[in-house]
């Protein structure tokens, strides 16, 4: 059994920017103790580790693969230090693999994918660690996302023109509509929507909002009587403001998002969005 979790994986990778398997190697020699661990890594020459201590990846890019139908598709989000590396030919072609190799393997989460293999031999994990090095700057691959069964598409917005994309949307629909497939997801891409419906919107997240909307309408002296219903309006409000559907459209604002998809006919099945280092 092991002695060590997945935490504490999670640790020494954030500390030393190793490998996962590595991190696991290296805490199963050091018996679950994550400075112990360090060293070993230390010891064994892990490339950059020292240096690389502490750093955060904030930059990076958004990549997507179209199935040629529509009929599946992915964004990948690579992130690294600075712009200047997320820039490059290297850093980019690096993104484009992996994102391939996600297209052509449909890993169930990203543990599967980090331990799938890229090449004969040598698991994405080890890519990953590989072009850590060679561009000497910490390369995180912690997030995809996949869609198959209806109608797929993408949106990439980059918000430099000197940068790969930075915001990457993937839309599922019901049926075929390129039109519409584009320009939802361009309005997810702007204003960023929690959840699809109030369905979608957790129990605990409505509760806490009703919360918050009756201890306001009381600190602002609102009359007892009237409570109820200020507090339904703030409800709604927040429904508005945080689910796609209810979201005033950004090509048209007198519709809403649902109101849109009616009109065209279609259903929004579901949608991810991706923005680098957020």
């Amino acid at each position: 059994m092991a002695n060590y979790t997945a935490a504490d994986v999670k640790k020494l990778r954030e500390l030393t920017g190793a490998g996962m398997m590595d991190c696991k190697k290296a805490l199963e020699e050091a018996a679950g103790d994550v400075d112990k661990a360090v060293e070993v890594l230390r010891v064994k020459g892990q490339k950059g580790v020292a240096k690389r201590e502490g750093r955060s990846a904030e930059n990076g890019a958004v990549v997507s693969v179209i199935a040629a139908d529509n009929a599946s598709g992915l964004i990948l989000e690579l992130k690294c230090e600075t712009d200047f590396v997320a820039k490059g030919e290297k850093f980019q072609s690096v993104a484009s693999a992996l994102a391939a190799h996600v297209a052509k393997t449909n890993p169930a989460d990203i543990e599967a994918l980090l331990a799938s293999e890229i090449e004969a031999g040598k698991t994405v994990q080890a890519y990953v660690d590989e072009a850590n090095a060679n561009l000497g700057e910490k390369i995180v691959l912690d997030r995809f996302a996949q869609f198959s069964g209806g109608y797929v598409s993408a949106y990439m917005h980059r918000t430099m023109p000197d940068l790969p994309p930075q915001i990457g949307v993937l839309v599922e629909l019901d049926k075929e509509n390129a039109e519409i497939a584009k320009g939802i997801a361009q309005h997810i891409a702007a204003f960023a929507p929690r959840y699809l419906s109030k369905e979608d919107v957790p129990a605990e997240v409505v509760e806490a909002e009703r919360r918050v909307a009756e201890e306001t309408t009381r600190a602002e002296g609102k009359p007892e009587a009237a409570l109820p219903k200020i507090v339904e309006g703030r409800i709604n409000g927040f429904f508005k403001d945080a689910t796609l559907l209810g979201q005033p459209y950004a090509l048209d604002n007198k519709k809403s998002v649902e109101k849109v998809l009616q009109e065209a006919g279609v259903t929004l099945k579901r949608f991810s969005r991706i923005k680098v280092g957020i």
